[in-house]
């Protein structure tokens, strides 16, 4: 069950709207990733819980993710609270991810600010051995990600560092735009949101170039990260 990276969202479609390129990318090289959503988004505008989870499991298989759960907490009203911290201490533990990928640290959505510390603190006190959980009656085994990597979602935070996703934004985009009822689409009748708008959709082609302009390369994404990192060598970077 051990996963290379395990990216964690607010709602169904989080992760593919903020680092849906890096994600198809890694898994393209065969890194094995896995996906927690941490509601089913119930309170979104367009759509409903029901039609959100079959869009996020075709999102799933168009990105070629093979571990997909839904923690069913309430859309919101997250709340950095022990009971939601444990629930996602257990996946942490289940699925041994070096990396997480977490929300944005600062957002338009209040949701997405709480995940980052509710993520982020879970990922701490799935290290501590005196905390116990159990999957199927087993005692969990401690485990504490390497890393915890802030995606970038609807304001323009800073980024740390880039991926270059060049030859994987169309893939991306086609995950994000398996939420039909979420995204832009000329013939919906339902209410125009910030998100279902024609520029919103354009803007993950011109964010992508931009951030690849500024770092010398056509695509990336960007990340925020909790700690200062350090390379061994200078083996794997690109310089525009």
């Amino acid at each position: 069950m051990k996963c290379d990276i395990l990216a964690i969202g607010a709602h169904p479609d989080d992760v593919e709207l903020g680092c849906g390129g890096t994600i198809v990318k890694l898994i393209s090289e065969g890194k094995r990733i896995g996906i927690i959503d941490l509601t089913e988004g119930e309170l979104g505008t367009r759509g409903t819980r029901e039609t959100r989870a079959v869009e996020a499991k075709n999102a799933a298989n168009i990105m070629g993710i093979s571990i997909r759960e839904n923690l069913k907490l309430k859309d919101g009203f997250l709340t950095n609270s022990e009971e939601y911290q444990l629930k996602i201490v257990e996946k942490i533990r289940k699925y041994k991810p070096e990396i997480v990928l977490a929300n944005a640290i600062d957002d338009r959505h209040p949701d997405h600010a709480k995940a980052a510390k509710l993520i982020s603190d879970a990922c701490f006190l799935a290290g501590l051995r005196k905390i116990e959980t159990y999957d199927n009656n087993i005692l969990q085994d401690v485990w504490r990600p390497k890393q915890i990597f802030h995606y970038i979602q609807w304001k323009n935070v800073t980024p740390d560092f880039v991926v270059d996703i060049t030859g994987f934004l169309d893939q991306k985009i086609e995950a994000c735009l398996a939420y039909k009822t979420q995204f832009y689409n000329p013939d919906s009748d339902e209410p125009v949101t910030p998100i279902a708008t024609k520029d919103f959709l354009e803007s993950l082609t011109y964010r992508a170039q931009d951030l690849g302009r500024l770092s010398g390369v056509e695509y990336a994404e960007g990340f925020t990260t909790e700690k200062l990192l350090a390379f061994k060598n200078f083996e794997g970077i690109v310089c525009g």
